[in-house]
């Protein structure tokens, strides 16, 4: 085993001690603590679980309704005329909408057109330059009671489409480059 691998499999386990030494050091009960912790955490979990499954059925519906096709065909057109990977569309679309399902398309993206290809560049520039918008916006937003989110929406999708922009050209900048 490398001194690499050990250090990297040695550092939660040490934090974990670390954290736990400081803390009787500091006369902290740490076991109460913890399970004060886990009793909050088990709270927001109950808390923010109706927005998650909420997200997850607005996602489900988006695509078993037909309308993700729809959306797809109607950017083929111009992905197409800017020489980008079809295969980048159904990314760009499901990405502000969930990250698992962008992560699975991804993976799709990959294993279909190599890891190597336009398509897997652009695809993994775009999972790092968008955000899950509307599960954020659904499950952050709900859980501490935020209702007033006028302009908040619309900006929040405009810097998804800026950051899926601003990552198909840097990657066909940079790419067609090499």
């Amino acid at each position: 085993m490398t001194t690499v691998n050990l250090i990297s499999q040695l550092i939660i386990p040490g934090f974990l001690l670390l954290v736990v030494v400081y803390g009787v050091g500091k006369k902290v009960r740490v076991y109460d603590c913890f399970v004060s912790g886990a009793k909050e955490g088990i709270t927001v979990v109950i808390k923010i679980f109706p927005y998650l499954l909420a997200i997850l059925v607005a996602v489900k519906s988006f695509q078993a309704s037909g309308a993700f096709d729809f959306a797809k065909e109607l950017f083929r057109g111009l992905f197409t005329a800017f020489n980008v990977p079809i295969e980048v569309i159904a990314l760009a679309i499901i990405k502000p909408l969930s990250a698992s399902a962008s992560l699975a398309v991804f993976t799709n993206i990959v294993k279909t057109t190599g890891p190597d290809s336009l398509a897997s560049t652009i695809s993994a520039v775009i999972l790092g330059s968008a955000e899950t918008t509307f599960y954020v916006l659904a499950v952050y937003l709900g859980a501490v009671g935020i209702k007033k989110t006028r302009y908040l929406v619309s900006v929040c999708v405009i810097s998804d489409i800026v950051g899926i922009i601003l990552a198909i050209g840097v990657v066909k900048f940079f790419f067609s480059l090499g």
